[in-house]
């Protein structure tokens, strides 16, 4: 059998992290043709099905899900072998998987999370998707929902509530024109509420979630926000009050297997802090406007 190129796995490994090929697209710079492509090729060089396709997506076979188990390994061990030739084999790296709003929150206070006496290294995955650990592709994720998977810890992190925005004193004639994520990017419950709702009253859309705040702020329209990003900016107010179904709890996930590495453990622990320092305003309760 004719030895298979490295990028082909690679491009096998962020199809199968994304769960289908526009997800991977986004990611590795080919188009969705291009990777779909790829992946029946590097199906005919193994003998083996990789994936069950359907319109929701790619998802492994069982010959996939083993193939993803040893990729994994191999990226981890490449990725040992590129820091100690760099000499940082002495520094341990501590992967965190979040979505937009809380690494913007997390960004802004990283020096409680990682201290100038600490040897380890952060490294941040944003994504809207839901955090995977399972196959070791981050260390620490924060999630929407509590775990299913057997094989990874939880820890609660309070609820976080949503609202629409506007920028402040803006108003409209007629009816209150919208902002929103797309349809293809719309993955969680907050950016598919625009459209579930105000679909004809959508003016502009993004493809990434950050963009929705400069909209909002320049007064393009009325956007969802989380209300610790909402009502923690000044230049925006609120229309109407909390959109109560958007509301969900929100969990620091750990692999059971690395929970006692003690990197792992002090970040996650600090994450909690973090998080919980931040607990009423995450929760839709409006900071004070004496203060």
């Amino acid at each position: 059998m004719k030895d298979i190129a490295w990028d082909s796995y690679q491009l096998f490994l962020a199809v199968a992290r994304q769960g289908g090929l526009s997800a991977a697209a986004a990611t590795t710079g080919l188009s969705a043709a291009t990777l779909g492509r790829r992946m029946v090729e590097l199906e005919q060089a193994l003998g083996r099905e990789l994936f069950l396709r359907s319109q929701t997506g790619y998802r492994l076979t069982s010959d996939g899900s083993q193939l993803l188990e040893h990729l994994v390994e191999l990226e981890a061990g490449s990725r040992r072998v590129e820091e100690w030739r760099r000499g940082k084999a002495g520094q341990s790296l501590v992967r965190i998987s979040l979505g937009t709003w809380i690494a913007w929150l997390l960004c802004q206070n990283m020096s409680t999370i990682r201290t100038s006496r600490d040897a380890f290294r952060i490294d941040l995955h944003v994504a809207e998707q839901r955090a995977k650990l399972a196959h070791r592709e981050s260390d620490i994720g924060i999630r929407a929902f509590e775990p299913e998977e057997p094989n990874l810890a939880a820890i609660a992190a309070g609820e976080v509530a949503y609202a629409a925005y506007k920028a402040r004193n803006r108003e409209w004639m007629g009816p209150e024109p919208w902002v929103a994520v797309d349809d293809e990017n719309a993955v969680s419950a907050y950016l598919r509420w625009p459209r579930q709702q105000s679909a004809e009253q959508i003016v502009a859309t993004v493809n990434r979630p950050r963009s929705l705040r400069d909209l909002v702020r320049a007064g393009a329209g009325v956007g969802v926000l989380p209300c610790f990003v909402g009502d923690l900016d000044p230049t925006l107010e609120r229309v109407g009050e909390e959109i109560p179904e958007l509301r969900h709890r929100q969990w620091i996930v750990i692999n059971n297997d690395d929970r006692h590495r003690s990197d792992i453990r002090m970040v996650a622990d600090r994450l909690a802090k973090l998080l919980k320092s931040h607990r009423d305003v995450l929760a839709g309760k409006r900071p004070s406007t004496s203060s």
